[in-house]
């Protein structure tokens, strides 16, 4: 039987590849914010708001990522190291 994960993340980290689809998400969301203010459907404008603060929210994070360069080691200085034994 599969059980749920107990403590599922509700809030995953953003996919930096899925920047652009949120900057359509938070347009979308601001042209709907305006057209429900213009039709009077006050109701509906806190949803939108909600969800345009998630979105945006999404990109805060992203943009607060850093990446750190980590390199490669010199290994020209390494030298092997032998062990021998006297008999």
């Amino acid at each position: 039987m599969l059980r749920p994960d107990p403590d599922p993340d509700p809030d995953p980290d953003p996919d930096p590849d899925q920047r652009s689809r949120l900057a359509e998400i938070i347009d979308n969301l601001n042209a709907g914010i305006a057209e429900v203010r213009r039709e009077g459907w006050l109701g509906e404008v806190e949803g939108l708001q909600v969800g345009l603060a998630g979105a945006e929210a999404k990109v805060a994070q992203l943009d607060q990522r850093t990446t750190v360069v980590l390199g490669m080691p010199d290994l020209s200085r390494a030298t092997g190291r032998t062990a021998t034994t006297d008999r």
